[in-house]
């Protein structure tokens, strides 16, 4: 039996296993986090990944789970309301369309539940060092002992772990966009009722939307800055960051801080995208942000996530001929098919860029629908 580790538990890994688990694989996913990782903002799945949830008979359950945010208000340093909007809001766009806006961490709990059954999880590890020379992959842990695979997977994120170790460093891959954002859980402190209320200052953007039938709410700090580079990994330094950028921009700013030092799911980075000229190496292939992240900015990461993941285990599952798997098609093929999907996605993102070229909604559905038919 094809044996495969896949690398990061979240979207695109949790699909790939999904997906690699029902074509008959043995699967196994090793997360650097003690369990599946919490928080996130609200994602949105739309357009044609609306299908791959289906195929996993998990668009009932995700439906089940939206936001249902009626809207969104725009106020002024004091908390006096500028504007509201109930026909679309800052995180879904359009509020009457057959997208699902849901928690990050909800759809992840969904995908794990679906894969649990035909997959092996490693919590609390991460790989240290890939052999991708052999007939197979030799793969070393942090703490569990070295194994072999027949494939790698590499859906560890923006920053992911198997692209260094395989393809070299972030740096030739990375494309900043300049652009910060933190986002993390609070109490629903301001009582929004589905709702969104938003201010934007000076040199900043504060954020707050209530979450899981208001009981408790998202927030999110953003910020611009082109020459700002900050590691990721370093809590601190983004507290003190935050802070400073927000300090004199007013609103509700002050209890955000105090929250953000607190909160159990603080998410700090820049928005930045991946690009990369193939996908693959041997016998490990990139899947997801890691491949081609297209940035929250961009509003379709998720989508791109879900549908990623499908055409990979797709196209692995039409390359098995006798028994025999021909990895290296299956890869070939899973580029040529979705390489320039990714790409369009990452356009997405320019309307949100200072000087970027604003998107219509209707070029917006027509790239997010500009994909040939999943016939898996």
């Amino acid at each position: 039996m094809t044996s495969i580790l896949v690398s990061g538990a979240s979207v695109a890994g949790l699909t790939a296993a999904y997906w690699f688990g029902q074509n008959g694989y043995s699967v196994t996913v090793v997360e650097r986090h003690p369990g599946l990782r919490p928080g996130g903002q609200a994602i949105d799945v739309r357009g044609p990944a609306l299908t791959v949830l289906d195929r996993m008979g998990l668009l009932a359950a995700a439906e089940e789970k939206k936001t249902r945010i009626r809207g969104a208000s725009v106020v002024d340093r004091d908390g006096n309301e500028l504007s509201r909007d109930t026909e679309s809001t800052p995180t879904g766009g359009p509020i009457n369309n057959p997208d699902i806006e849901l928690l990050r961490d909800d759809l992840v709990e969904l995908l794990y539940e679906a894969c649990r059954s035909t997959t092996e999880f490693i919590f609390d590890d991460t790989i240290t060092a890939i052999e991708n020379l052999g007939p197979a992959a030799e793969v070393t842990f942090e703490r569990a002992p070295a194994a072999t695979f027949d494939l790698v997977i590499g859906a560890d994120g923006l920053h992911s772990n198997v692209r260094r170790l395989v393809f070299g460093p972030e740096e030739r891959f990375i494309k900043r966009l300049g652009t910060f954002a933190a986002i993390f859980t609070v109490p629903n402190f301001l009582d929004l009722d589905y709702w969104q209320t938003w201010h934007y200052g000076d040199t900043s953007m504060a954020g707050i939307y209530s979450a899981r039938d208001n009981t408790e709410a998202r927030a999110m700090l953003g910020f611009m800055d082109t020459e700002l580079r900050i590691d990721y990994r370093d809590t601190e330094a983004q507290f003190a960051e935050v802070e400073r950028r927000m300090a004199d921009d007013g609103w509700v700013r002050p209890h955000l801080l105090e929250y953000m030092r607190s909160a159990p799911d603080f998410y700090f980075d820049e928005m930045s995208q991946i690009v990369m000229d193939h996908w693959s190496i041997g016998r490990v292939a990139l899947v997801g942000d890691a491949a081609y992240c297209c940035s929250p900015l961009a509003g379709q990461g998720t989508s791109v996530a879900l549908l990623g993941a499908y055409i990979l285990a797709g196209e692995l599952k039409v390359a098995r001929y006798g028994g025999l798997l021909d990895h290296g098609l299956a890869f070939t093929n899973y580029f040529k098919r979705f390489h320039s999907y990714a790409e369009r996605t990452q356009f997405l993102a320019s309307d949100n860029i200072p000087g970027g070229a604003p998107i219509s909604q209707e070029q917006f559905e027509l790239i997010i629908n500009s994909i040939a038919p999943l016939n898996y």
